[in-house]
């Protein structure tokens, strides 16, 4: 799919003189360039990369934590289906195989990229790349970095604003010829003396390694020449969980012994009984439990809150008692429950605890269930014979493509 990018050329010259001006003022690790191409990293989560091919190619990719819906997307999509050989294959697949790799655009006499199942998904690139795609927001950028990673503040800031804005086009324009020096740094930033440290020899010193300065070239990297075999994923996150929780649901508890009744236990069930809403001891509480989250589920006859409480109050509370009875019962052997639900009366009680699979009559709500991280920390603290069989599938690797997983009948 053909897409409508300025070229590499341009693209590059915009990338180096924003590094040469970060760099100028002492921040060479925002933009940069090595012998492996142009990187930029916000230091926040979200990066991209620009790497010229030999043949007058070049490959545009990135990340973005929080705009980067491509590597969420369910089914899976692939951003290397089809792709040529002459990519950096080794950079991408690693990124690609931890789900880091929001966009790939890859240019020979045009850029072109997989095709999108939805027009507007949002693959980062706009929110990692915006600076250098964009002719006008390159020459703010620069701006940025004299009023604020430089911290200018002129008197009369109107009349220097626009003045940056001359000098900023500028040094553009310097970096497209490839004429970059230490005074056109020096016009755009010298500007903030005193009081910072400026060093426009710092900052040409970066533009040549762009190759943006008079005698030097643009670092380019040798075309890869085949296509390796790789991991694609074949489940979304969404999907490797529907996986794992379908083979919760169909698993049997392993045989082992009931914990011995404990002060959290009776603790929990007075406090069950005392909540009754009818005031006849009747209550059920629901709960899944992991380290790090537990949630309530609704159903039975929930705990009421007093005239004075509100219903968070009651939550909390409820929270707490079956923390202490999730600890209390944990197992060096056996493990830890997953599922609990507790019945209560006025003079009885039953305990359903569930470690290993998922209890009948609770559906998967649109909150899910436990997380695979969640379950995995569960299931390697307990012994050998008490890991059911469900567990390899919270492997990372059972969402590609490869031999087929057991239960992969059952999603």
């Amino acid at each position: 799919m053909r897409i409508d990018i300025a070229d590499p050329p341009t693209l590059w010259a915009r990338w180096g003189a924003l590094a040469a001006a970060l760099t100028t003022l002492g921040n060479d690790d925002v933009y940069w360039c090595d012998a492996n191409g142009a990187h930029h990293d916000d230091h926040g989560g979200n990066w991209a990369r620009l790497v010229l091919v030999e043949g007058g190619r070049a490959v545009l990719f990135g990340y973005d934590h929080e705009y980067s819906d491509t590597t969420w997307a369910s089914p899976p999509l692939d951003l290397l289906a089809g792709a040529p050989a002459w990519l950096p294959w080794p950079e991408l697949t690693r990124y690609a195989e931890s789900d880091e790799l929001g966009y790939v655009y890859w240019y020979d006499d045009g850029w072109t990229r997989v095709p999108y199942p939805d027009p507007s998904l949002d693959d980062g690139l706009r929110a990692c790349a915006r600076a250098v795609l964009d002719a006008e927001q390159a020459r703010r950028e620069l701006g940025e970095v004299v009023f604020e990673w430089g911290g200018h503040h002129p008197t009369d800031e109107p009349t220097e604003r626009a003045e940056v804005t001359v000098e900023a086009d500028r040094l553009l324009a310097a970096a497209t010829a490839a004429t970059v020096d230490e005074s056109a740094l020096d016009r755009l930033l010298g500007r903030i003396r005193p009081g910072a440290a400026v060093d426009p020899g710092a900052g040409a010193a970066m533009a040549a390694r762009f190759g943006l300065t008079p005698t030097t070239v643009p670092p380019t990297v040798a075309a890869g020449t085949e296509v390796p075999d790789r991991l694609v994923r074949a489940l979304s996150d969404d999907g490797h969980d529907a996986l794992v929780w379908a083979a919760m649901r169909q698993a049997v508890e392993a045989e082992r012994p009931a914990p011995a009744e404990t002060p959290e236990l009776a603790a929990l069930v007075g406090w069950a009984r005392d909540r009754a809403p009818a005031g006849d001891g009747r209550c059920s509480v629901t709960f899944t439990v992991t380290d790090g989250a537990l949630r309530q589920h609704s159903g039975g006859t929930p705990p009421a809150a007093r005239p004075d409480e509100d219903r968070w109050a009651v939550f909390e509370e409820a929270v707490e008692r079956v923390r202490r009875l999730h600890r209390a019962e944990a197992d060096q052997e056996h493990g830890r429950w997953i599922f609990l639900r507790v019945e209560t009366t006025a003079d009885d009680f039953t305990v359903e605890r569930h470690y290993d699979s998922w209890p009948a009559g609770l559906p998967v709500d649109r909150h899910g269930g436990p997380g695979r991280t969640e379950l995995r920390k569960e299931l390697d603290r307990r012994g050998p014979a008490f890991r059911p069989a469900w567990g390899v599938l919270l492997a990372p690797e059972v969402a590609y493509l490869g031999p087929p997983p057991p239960f992969t009948d059952l999603v």
